[in-house]
């Protein structure tokens, strides 16, 4: 092999490795594809604290993949954070339907997880789902843990 041919090769290689770690960065960021597959509807829920939930974070329900989230704003009038969300097509929810923000893993990056009714019709393009449940910030409870050991003066109950 010539100099030229090795040479080459090596930028091929180090072509094919760039290009692998654009596909992981991509695929870390959530940003795996960049068009919508069209074929979807879109959902709104109201939480009092979105914790840490981000734009195009996944919707799950039964730890399946139904959708994501397209965008997630305050409403000036009741100060709640407004999560807009695509839903799979073939995905119906019926209307009594539950939205909740949860985190994968103990520190993870959070999500929202649907948990279908009861009801016999279903949510259609551009409804609220109601029933809603906050994210659960560590930090808050780290701090209730720590108000509460305070005020019981930090001793253990004995019998």
């Amino acid at each position: 092999m010539n100099k030229k041919s090795t040479e080459v090769f090596v930028g091929l290689f180090v072509i094919l490795g760039l290009l692998g770690l654009l596909f992981l960065a991509l695929k870390a960021a959530n940003l795996g594809s960049f068009a919508g597959n069209g074929n979807t509807y879109t959902l709104e829920a109201r939480f009092d604290n979105i914790g840490g939930l981000k734009s195009r974070a996944p919707v799950r329900s039964a730890g399946v993949n139904v959708g994501r989230v397209t965008s997630v704003t305050l409403d000036a009038q009741t100060y709640q954070g407004v999560v807009t969300m695509e839903i799979n097509q073939g995905v119906n929810f019926p209307k009594d339907s539950s939205a909740k923000i949860q985190t994968s893993g103990l520190l993870g990056d959070q999500y929202v997880g649907l948990e279908a009714g009861g009801d016999e019709k279903n949510l259609v393009a551009g409804d609220v789902i109601r029933q809603t449940q906050s994210a659960m910030v560590l930090e808050n409870l780290i701090g209730q843990f720590l108000y509460n050991k305070a005020a019981d003066g930090g001793e253990t109950k004995s019998q």
